[in-house]
């Protein structure tokens, strides 16, 4: 089963950094986030990637084009022709086929373009800057059970701000406490599996995959939910890549599921 990345927006929000990379290539722990997605899909099973890129998308196709030489050993003999050595050769199960999408294409639009590289199988889809621990068998098996057309991983995300706690009497304030996630809403997180029939539904490159896709399917009762309660973080923001950082550094990374 193929799985599709979005990954061409312009990553505004964190733009720090994206405004010399795409976002899915700003680094955690020294290798870029789609690099992590890429490792998690990977270790489920699923090896066949197609990157929707976009915005600096040429940073994306040089990464891949030299990946030997961002992962392994490498001797330079330069008396000898400027000869090339790859050693501790790193070798992923990966095939990966990079389509550039357009710079201002939406989201729906970049799927929609990509359609032909499908051949109208089902396939996942998700986003190239958030990082989980959900169960992909688990999420697959879900979509077959239920027959829709499309399912999305639904999470709720950890609260931003703490909670103030009062005393009996409301008028003196007795501490603070993380906001539990259960008080959030569920949003969609990503990590979808869809069958090939929803590109019917988007008509221009102006289309986002909310608007024109999940919203009509939702409508439809075509759209079921995986409610996933473990670990998922988005890399919206400066801050929430200094969270990730610091899980990959302390070796808390609970994606990392992977063997070095």
């Amino acid at each position: 089963m193929r799985v599709v990345i979005l990954a061409g927006g312009l990553g505004t929000r964190i733009s720090e950094e994206s405004h010399l990379k795409p976002k899915p290539m700003i680094e955690i722990g020294g290798q870029p986030i789609l690099w992590h997605i890429m490792k998690y899909y990977s270790h489920f099973g699923f090896n066949d990637f197609i990157i929707c890129c976009g915005y600096r998308g040429y940073v994306i196709k040089e990464y891949f084009a030299d990946y030997y030489l961002h992962r392994s050993d490498v001797t330079f003999d330069f008396k000898s022709r400027g000869d090339m050595v790859v050693h501790k050769n790193v070798a992923e199960p990966w095939k990966v086929t990079l389509v550039d999408t357009g710079l201002n294409t939406q989201t729906g639009g970049r799927l929609k373009m990509i359609g032909s590289y499908l051949e109208r199988e089902s396939f996942m889809l998700t986003y190239g800057d958030g990082v989980s621990t959900v169960d992909l068998n688990a999420l697959l098996r879900r979509h077959r059970s239920g027959g829709k057309k499309a399912t999305v991983t639904a999470v709720q995300p950890e609260g931003r701000f703490g909670i103030i706690t009062f005393s009996a009497d409301g008028e003196r304030v007795e501490g603070f406490k993380e906001k539990p996630k259960e008080t959030s809403g569920w949003i969609n997180g990503g990590f979808m599996v869809l069958e090939p029939s929803v590109l019917d539904y988007i008509k221009s490159d102006m289309d986002s995959l909310e608007d024109s896709v999940l919203y009509p399917l939702a409508e439809e009762n075509s759209l079921e939910a995986y409610k996933h309660h473990g670990f998922w973080q988005c890399m919206d923001t400066q801050r929430d890549k200094t969270h990730l950082d610091a899980l990959w550094e302390r070796r808390e990374a609970p994606w990392k599921v992977w063997d070095d």
